[in-house]
């Protein structure tokens, strides 16, 4: 990230403008001062517009990436910029459903542009009677299925690596891409 000097940007607030009469028709003082306008007429520009560095859908493309470290987003330079920021955009509402179905399918969707249907539940158990007898141990396994989404093809290795970041550690998640969604979605 580099806010430089941007070649033909004035000054909002000349310097030279600013100073005693007795420099106004000084020419030194006025180069010596444009100069200075230079280096700091970018500065005000980032003034004035810092609001909109905060949000990501307005904030330069090359401060995305320091954004979504202050949100623990997830950022790739390679995705297209308007994906950039709605990952960005979305991070701490994802971060509300990590580790859980709606979390795991809305991030496949929000990062690979994927459909999904998440089964199993890792191996989580309880009991509704306090001191009872716990149930029977769940099968461990969570079966994620993802499918194209608009006819779209589907990296199966990058919903892979996105599936092994985004499951809890405890659980083993399986991966299976479809052509096209499930015959029994809905049930």
């Amino acid at each position: 990230m580099s806010r430089a000097a941007v070649p033909g940007l004035p000054s909002r607030h000349p310097i030279g403008e600013q100073l005693p009469a007795l420099y106004a028709d000084d020419d030194f003082a006025q180069r010596f001062t444009a100069g200075l306008d230079t280096v700091l007429a970018p500065v005000f520009t980032t003034l004035d517009n810092l609001p909109s560095y905060f949000d990501p859908r307005l904030a330069p493309a090359d401060f995305l990436s320091w954004l979504a470290s202050w949100v623990g987003g997830i950022d790739d330079p390679r995705w297209p910029t308007g994906l950039r920021r709605e990952a960005v955009a979305r991070a701490v509402e994802l971060h509300r459903w990590r580790g859980t179905r709606r979390g795991l399918t809305e991030a496949l969707r929000l990062v690979l542009g994927v459909s999904a249907e998440v089964r199993g539940d890792g191996g989580a158990t309880w009991s509704r009677t306090a001191g009872g007898e716990l149930p029977a141990a769940p099968a461990g396994e969570v079966l994620v299925r993802v499918w194209p989404q608009h006819g779209a093809a589907v990296d199966a290795d990058r919903v892979r690596a996105l599936v092994r970041t985004l499951c809890p550690v405890h659980t083993v998640c399986r991966v299976e891409v479809l052509s096209g969604p499930p015959a029994d979605e809905g049930k």
